[in-house]
């Protein structure tokens, strides 16, 4: 998707260990003018499948869920990464590592909210080295649900989960592919 592309180059910074940092525009302060084509783009990619529900992790992958669930008119739901005192004791639940906060949690999704034979779409802001979304596709099977695909807005492909998850059949669609990225030489794009 260009226009994310051209966002990521103009506005993107890259931090500390190469990381790529969209906190102006994606999961801090969110454009959201920016999220609606971002949603309109999943529609388009997703048009030929049936989709029940859109799932995500907090806290970063909710902006851009939410607008999306909006274009294919379906509910949104989110797995938190703490059970609070709001949330019944019957949930799904999966464990993830966090590369970046260099540690593992579990993610909870109320089973209220997901439901066997649904098509769930999953939707986040980065796919690095799939720890996230391979919990995600953990709660849907537990739920007796089907994940459909994922959307990502920005893939990290030189961490390679992207590949691995299309080698299993996976329907795995990016929208920005990042192929290199680093503090000297900058930011490329996978063509």
């Amino acid at each position: 998707m260009e226009l994310l592309e051209k966002r990521i180059l103009a506005d993107g910074k890259i931090g500390e260990g190469d990381v790529l940092k969209v906190d102006s525009f994606l999961n801090h302060q969110m454009d959201i003018g920016l999220l609606c084509e971002v949603g309109k783009e999943f529609r388009r990619l997703f048009d030929d499948v049936q989709i029940d529900k859109i799932l995500t992790i907090e806290a970063s992958g909710i902006g851009v869920a939410a607008i999306t669930a909006q274009y294919f008119n379906v509910p949104m739901v989110f797995a938190k990464k703490s059970k609070s005192s709001n949330i019944s004791a019957d949930v799904y639940t999966s464990e993830v590592y966090s590369y970046t906060h260099k540690r593992t949690y579990d993610i909870v999704v109320s089973k209220e909210f997901l439901h066997p034979g649904e098509k769930v779409l999953i939707i986040d802001d980065f796919l690095a080295k799939g720890s996230a979304l391979r919990a995600l596709m953990k709660v849907v099977s537990d739920a007796g649900a089907e994940t459909v695909g994922a959307g990502i807005v920005i893939e990290k492909t030189y961490q390679g989960a992207g590949i691995e998850l299309r080698n299993e059949g996976i329907r795995v669609e990016s929208l920005a592919r990042i192929a290199k990225l680093s503090v000297a030489e900058g930011i490329e794009f996978y063509r």
